[in-house]
């Protein structure tokens, strides 16, 4: 078995690959990199076979979505390395940032680490997709180690400690093979966006750890599929996140659901205040999914251990909104 397989998905994204790939295959330290392509309708295909010969090419037949994508492609590989370092399509890497991950995915109670994100926009600042490190307010809501909602801060250094975070970024995530399949994978239904929120979830519950490893360094574009401000974007961030509580969520986690929902519902607000009812409507479409799904997802919910490490016991809405703290370093965990 071979030790790391990098793996990048890709779907009509030539113009990524001839950016970012000779980046990711010049660093990849003699490893194996492969393309899993979700049916592209680019030459996506013809452009790696002519000048990425050393690429190996898994190709799908349509665009299953980023989650189920990686599912399909990943099975295609199964038994055959250690690790999977999942890297998007828009990752710039720089020289020696595998050697810290595979160092510290060495620890056996470790399931999936990160790298620290930068922005390839701006490479002094934090990247919105993971930061230095994922973590999960008590109401569900995302943050970052230097990114709180949409503001990104500039990296001076003070998130280069390694540490246990909540989760790790799908932009570049670095895992265990045997324990991505142990819990099947991504959950397919999410299509795309916090489908690696609710996997580490799921690696926490059974015991493992989640790690960010900030002596690694990767640079990200960011919205290279959807724009921040997209319809679809905002209906799979709102339905994920429901889903991902509806899942994962202990103890009285219906009545911890319907306090998310009401919050839910002040976004709605604001949405329709700002002037885009679009947005709206996609809040009301993600809670009409949740109901619909409620079946299923109750059936997904298994014996769970209470996760607190990179919980957050605030509320990070009113704690970024109502009382400006907009660094994590303002924040109390």
């Amino acid at each position: 078995m071979k030790t790391l397989a990098i793996v990048i998905l890709n779907y009509n994204g030539k113009k990524h690959l001839e950016t970012y790939l000779p980046s990711v295959v010049d660093c990849s330290d003699g490893h194996d990199v492969l393309v899993i392509d979700n049916g592209s309708l680019d030459d996506s295909i013809h452009f790696i076979s002519l000048k990425f010969p050393t690429v190996q090419l898994i190709q799908l037949k349509k665009n299953v979505g980023f989650a189920q994508g990686y599912n399909d492609g990943l099975e295609r590989i199964k038994g055959k390395y250690e690790h999977y370092l999942l890297l998007n399509s828009d990752v710039e890497v720089s020289p020696g940032y595998l050697s810290p991950l595979l160092s510290r995915i060495a620890t056996p109670t470790i399931a999936a680490v990160q790298p620290k994100i930068l922005s390839h926009v701006n490479k002094t600042r934090f990247e919105h997709a993971g930061a230095s490190g994922g973590f999960l307010d008590k109401r569900g809501f995302p943050f970052c180690r230097g990114r709180i909602f949409d503001e990104c801060e500039t990296d001076h250094g003070q998130y280069n400690e390694a540490m246990p975070v909540f989760w790790a970024s799908g932009a570049c995530l670095l895992i265990r093979s045997t324990l991505f399949h142990e819990v099947n994978g991504f959950d397919g239904r999410f299509f795309a966006h916090m489908e690696e929120i609710d996997l580490c979830w799921r690696l926490q519950h059974k015991g493992y750890q989640i790690w960010v490893e900030p002596s690694s360094t990767v640079y990200h574009l960011g919205g290279g599929t959807l724009s921040y401000e997209s319809n679809t974007k905002v209906f799979l961030n709102f339905r994920n996140n429901l889903y991902m509580l509806a899942k994962n969520e202990t103890g009285f986690w219906q009545g911890k659901i319907f306090i998310r929902m009401l919050w839910d519902g002040l976004a709605a607000v604001q949405f329709l205040l700002k002037g885009k009812p679009s947005l709206l409507y996609q809040v009301l479409k993600a809670h009409l999914a949740l109901y619909m799904s409620l079946p299923r997802l109750i059936s997904q919910r298994t014996r769970k251990k209470n996760t607190t490490l990179g919980r957050y016991k605030g509320n990070i809405v009113i704690d970024y909104f109502l009382k400006k703290k907009n660094k994590y370093s303002d924040l109390s965990l």
